[in-house]
């Protein structure tokens, strides 16, 4: 089976655990039938974070995918990734129609958020006010603290119920 990585990093401890079917995943990547998946910056965690030697290493990188089609709505998957200058760059770059955002807002105590919380996915339709959002990542470990509960309350306040989905553990979106 043929397994993609977003890093050389990635590909090599892949490699040690015994697979050997194993690309890395360039700045863009095109397939048969039009399809094509980009690979953007995105960053675990705060800059103050990344700047401290002693936790900066420990998030490692983190990208984003874009997968275009020409028969498809553009969809760009958020890796583990706060709200930072190369993840708004890369919603104005490809202006995705489906954004999968990991809103758990999971926490690193000294440095805060090292994924998006609630208020990110307001931040991000702001951004792209006519974009799906596809929340996930709620309560998936112990230090993911945000609730579907919650932001299915976050929702409401703000009026976007129509856009922001909270698919249920096994659900499946089409769009």
């Amino acid at each position: 089976m043929l397994i993609y990585t977003q890093d050389e990093n990635g590909a090599a401890l892949i490699r040690y655990q015994g697979f050997t079917n194993i690309r890395v995943l360039k700045d863009e990547n095109h397939f048969v039938d039009g399809l094509s998946i980009y690979k953007t910056d995105d960053q675990h965690g705060s800059n103050e974070l990344y700047a401290d030697a002693q936790w900066g290493g420990l998030f490692g990188d983190a990208c984003g995918l874009v997968f275009t089609h020409y028969d498809e709505k553009k969809r760009y998957v958020a890796g583990d990734t706060v709200c930072v200058k190369p993840y708004a760059k890369s919603l104005q770059r490809f202006r995705p129609d489906v954004v999968v955002l990991n809103t758990g807002y999971a926490i690193n105590d000294l440095y805060g958020p090292i994924i998006m919380g609630k208020e990110d996915t307001l931040r991000t339709l702001q951004m792209l006010p006519t974009a799906i959002i596809i929340a996930s990542h709620m309560k998936t470990i112990n230090h993911c603290l945000l609730t579907r509960v919650e932001l299915r309350e976050f929702r409401c306040e703000h009026g976007i119920e129509e856009q922001v989905f909270i698919p249920a553990d096994g659900e499946t979106l089409a769009f």
